[in-house]
């Protein structure tokens, strides 16, 4: 490989970019942002957890990922000096019919790798979290907190270190394929190389439209809303408390983080959002609209899970339904300890069936890398991405 573009200035755009400056000292990389900043939208737009497999099918690519991932962030936070927390977690069964996927996700857990994961009683988890109340706990130490912000400002400074170039501003609008290069036609001027890298984040299915491909999956965007606890009611919570996953749910469902810059954040829901940077429920693009409303798997989606999209839909607008699934976790927590927080929205690959993606998907083609799917632990696991990504590319 003499060149490539990166297209998206996210943190797996900016681990990639890393990692093949690494693996090809002397090639030519050059990344593309639309934005005027780099990590503007997923990266920095989540909780900032640092999440380490426990949730993951053993063997699938999430997995193996998620657990060499946090390793290698934790890792790049002590060299860089970036603000982080390995504080730990706790997945907390409330009902007896929880009990068995506890221990589920605690077998998945020491399948993957993970270290020192412990089943809690009711008295251990008090210990723990003393507002927190439940049947049984699983004890996630390797997990944390992180400034992912931070952690994509020091990913630009050493790729420009290293003579990687970021242009900032630079939408692909075209890509023009000529023997042995790539073209991208951008709003700041065409630029050239022999691979590209898509890793475009909530666009990323219309940009490997731009090389071809057919959108067999399609991003539908979800947001995630949060609110935050007021000040004096932060001692409610020590460090991160999470539910037990619903296996009639296809998101993790509403939890609590305390934040790397101090303070609580609970959330997020998942929304249908009516744009694919829809931060607000009020804003609406559309033609993102349009581009979910006329895929059929979303409407297969809708049939399938009918009562988690009117339960979600209901949190988004009360705030006291909200504050009832979070109760669940922490019972003192009452609607006037919330402060409207701000929202994220997940680049979410949804199949023709109504299905969600559930894996990284990474698509392979000629001179070409599509990352067509890479929610959560994206951000923690982009290091990780980006070594396999770079892996891919032959010199």
């Amino acid at each position: 490989m003499r060149s490539a573009l990166i297209i998206g200035g996210g943190i797996v755009g900016l681990a990639t970019a890393w990692r093949l400056r690494e693996r090809h000292p002397t090639a030519r990389i050059t990344l593309l942002e639309k934005e005027r900043r780099v990590g503007a939208h997923q990266s920095t737009h989540n909780s900032g957890v640092l999440h380490c497999g426990l949730y993951y099918q053993p063997g699938s690519q999430k997995a193996r990922l998620a657990v060499q991932g946090i390793r290698q962030m934790v890792a790049f936070c002590r060299s860089e000096d970036v603000p982080h927390d390995v504080c730990g977690k706790l997945v907390v069964a409330t009902r007896e019919e929880e009990l068995p996927r506890l221990d589920e996700l605690l077998r998945r857990g020491q399948a993957n790798g993970l270290q020192g994961l412990r089943r809690l009683s009711p008295a251990e988890i008090r210990s723990h979290e003393p507002h927190a109340a439940g049947l049984a706990a699983a004890r996630v130490p390797e997990e944390g907190i992180v400034d992912y912000d931070a952690v994509c400002a020091r990913l630009a400074d050493r790729l420009r270190e290293r003579e990687g170039r970021i242009e900032l501003n630079a939408a692909v609008r075209r890509l023009e394929r000529r023997p042995g290069a790539w073209i991208a036609h951008t709003t700041r001027g065409p630029f050239e190389a022999d691979w590209i890298v898509n890793c475009a984040g909530l666009h990323c299915d219309r940009v490997a439209a731009l090389a071809g491909e057919p959108r067999e999956v399609r991003i539908i965007p979800f947001r995630g809303e949060y609110y935050r606890l007021r000040r004096e009611r932060d001692g409610l919570v020590r460090h991160l408390i999470y539910p037990v996953p619903d296996p009639k749910f296809p998101f993790l469902g509403v939890h609590f983080t305390r934040l790397i810059e101090g303070g609580v954040e609970a959330g997020p829901n998942a929304v249908l959002a009516f744009a694919r940077e829809g931060y607000r429920f009020s804003t609406l693009n559309p033609l993102d609209l349009w581009d979910a409303l006329s895929f059929p798997g979303l409407w297969r989606f809708l049939r399938r899970y009918p009562d988690m999209v009117r339960t979600e839909l209901a949190q988004s607008l009360s705030k006291s339904r909200f504050c009832r699934a979070l109760q669940r976790l922490v019972p003192d927590i009452r609607p006037a300890d919330l402060d409207a927080g701000g929202a994220g929205v997940r680049a979410q690959a949804m199949a023709p069936e109504g299905t969600l993606v559930q894996d990284f998907h990474i698509l392979a083609r000629d001179q070409a890398l599509h990352v067509l799917n890479a929610p959560s632990p994206a951000a923690t696991a982009s290091l990780a991405i980006g070594e396999h990504i770079a892996g891919l590319i032959p010199s």
